[in-house]
């Protein structure tokens, strides 16, 4: 019975032995990954240089063409630059409104191809999204984006990974003026100069309220000493 109860215990230790070498195995064969995300490491960005006194203004376009051709006026009016964070889907189809962003001097950025939840997605989602939207706009200004606002602020792991593979920083903000969803340009205005702080990225979208309140903002920012400038001067080393 000892023989038996002995013989029948090696084979199980056999087993687990060789399970665990197989399992060994299969991880060596597995393609390890060259990127890797860790807590406080290739974070989403919320803000410039805090010891420069500048500050961005980020517009995300999908819609409102006319609103974004008047906003340019205003930029050059007050000799200004920004950063347009364009959806892909958007681009595609005005090509002329593009060329004209960046023959104007302002930063043309990634904001995804079709507005979707990056948080939801997976790598590879979400390295689509993006990449599709980078190869539009490089197809109609020749201009190679590097940096990704994810839409609706909405992104995980697998956007920053993503996003590094692809050679992108992942852009947030630290002020919102809201104007997606609130009308009225003195609130907008309050919310994209109060407690003005060196660095600081303010999200806009192409909207009729935001474009009637834009050259008061840029005035406040002008006189209290602050450069507007892209995301990218802004964000230099960060």
């Amino acid at each position: 019975m000892r023989k038996i109860y002995n013989k029948g215990l090696q084979i199980v230790v056999n087993s687990i032995i060789v399970l665990v070498i197989a399992v060994s195995y299969l991880l060596f064969l597995l393609p390890e990954r060259t990127i890797t995300i860790s807590k406080g490491e290739d974070d989403a960005i919320y803000y410039g240089d805090k010891d420069l006194k500048r500050v961005s203004l980020m517009f995300n376009v999908y819609e409102n063409k006319e609103v974004v051709y008047s906003i340019l006026e205003v930029l050059k009016s007050k000799g200004v630059k920004a950063t347009f964070f364009m959806g892909g889907c958007f681009a595609d189809d005005n090509k002329e409104l593009l060329v004209k962003i960046a023959n104007d001097g302002h930063e043309l950025a990634n904001h995804g191809y079709f507005h979707k939840d990056h948080k939801k997605l997976s790598i590879e989602e979400n390295k689509k999204e993006i990449f599709n939207t980078e190869q539009v706009i490089k197809s109609l200004t020749g201009v190679k984006t590097n940096l990704f606002a994810p839409p609706s602020g909405s992104f995980s792991k697998s956007t920053l990974i993503a996003s590094k593979e692809l050679g992108y920083k992942v852009i947030m903000w630290s002020k919102d003026t809201i104007d997606w969803r609130d009308s009225d340009q003195k609130l907008i205005f309050n919310r994209a100069t109060k407690n003005l702080e060196n660095g600081d990225l303010v999200l806009m979208h192409p909207k009729e309220h935001t474009l009637l309140a834009l050259p008061k903002i840029i005035d406040f920012y002008i006189e209290s000493g602050f450069s507007v400038v892209t995301v990218s001067e802004n964000i230099g080393g960060v």
